[in-house]
């Protein structure tokens, strides 16, 4: 497989950079080819085989446990998705959309929304992650055509900036509370099925959700979490923050840049 395109740049338009600067969250077409997808679909779903460890059958879980099986930094579980983690065509997209001198990895998740799951509620990832500002973006990569009855990304454009809900999990009370809130503040919802291809971008602090899988076959995704590569750890505000501190920044300190040994920078000017 010829994966030279992705070390190749994506250009982007000038209206493109202003709309993700408005809305926090960008959908861009043919970012990788369907050979490409192909390929990413076989080797990380048997890398997902491989290592999920969840057998729990899907209704006997929590809204969270339903909503994804999730694997994490599968780029040091297997040298040909790190390939993919580690492109320059998508380290740049996400330094040129969050108008950074640069960017790091902050990890990788592969998502995959098994045939029934439930609902992702809605959440703002940022909720997690311990960073002092809001220059991290994700990358998410559909393995397949997304249908809407597979479960894609919902996005509230422009919902960066509400504070209320930034203090929730995902979970139940967080689809509640943040629905109702986004409602009374008119946001406008970008619900919209994904080609093959097609990759979306997302600020740390724009909320959104998935819908649930009602088709028969598994909704796979993988993301890449990208992060300013000047990013100060800040001191975490939850558990969740305090994981991920150990976890995605091992031994960065309160204060200081992130530069972990997982924290490579992917991109730079």
């Amino acid at each position: 497989m010829n994966l030279d395109i992705l070390d190749k740049p994506y250009q982007l338009s000038s209206e493109q950079v202003k709309f993700y600067e408005k809305n926090a969250f960008i959908k861009l077409k043919e970012v990788l080819t369907p050979e490409i997808i192909a390929y990413f679909n076989s080797v990380i779903t048997a890398k997902v085989a491989e290592l999920n460890k969840v057998d729990v059958p899907i209704e006997n879980r929590d809204t969270y446990g339903k909503a994804f099986l999730q694997l994490f930094n599968l780029w040091q579980e297997d040298n040909i998705i790190k390939k993919l983690v580690f492109s320059k065509r998508m380290a740049k997209l996400a330094m040129d959309l969050m108008q950074v001198e640069g960017v790091r990895l902050y990890h990788d998740q592969a998502l995959f929304k098994e045939a029934g799951g439930g609902i992702t509620p809605w959440h703002a990832d940022q909720h997690y992650w311990p960073l002092s500002s809001d220059k991290a973006i994700t990358a998410w990569i559909p393995l397949q055509n997304t249908t809407l009855d597979l479960g894609p990304l919902e996005f509230s454009a422009g919902s960066q900036n509400i504070i209320l809900g930034r203090e929730l999990s995902i979970s139940d009370e967080s689809e509640s509370v943040i629905k109702k809130n986004l409602k009374i503040n008119n946001f406008p919802h970008v619900l919209e099925p994904f080609d093959v291809g097609e990759v979306s971008f997302h600020s740390g602090w724009v909320f959104h959700r998935a819908g649930a899988n009602t088709s028969n076959q598994t909704r796979k995704v993988m993301t890449i979490i990208y992060i300013d590569k000047n990013m100060i750890l800040k001191e975490p505000e939850n558990t969740g923050q305090l994981n991920d501190w150990k976890t995605w920044c091992p031994g960065a300190k309160i204060g200081e840049v992130i530069q972990s040994h997982l924290n490579p920078i992917l991109y730079e000017k």
